[in-house]
């Protein structure tokens, strides 16, 4: 399954394009980066709307 913020529907089929386990575990750390920016963010407007 695929998700862009254009476009929040997923595709009714999932589909994949890893290659092998290294590849899963670059992208398990795109993710956990992503998340952490996220977070990041999410703690900047929270200190933005708390003053």
């Amino acid at each position: 399954m695929s998700f862009s913020f254009t476009n929040p529907r997923p595709d009714p089929e999932p589909s994949f394009s890893f290659t092998g386990p290294a590849d899963v575990e670059e992208r398990l750390r795109e993710i956990a980066d992503m998340a952490q920016e996220i977070l990041r963010l999410v703690a900047e407007v929270r200190r933005h709307i708390s003053n």
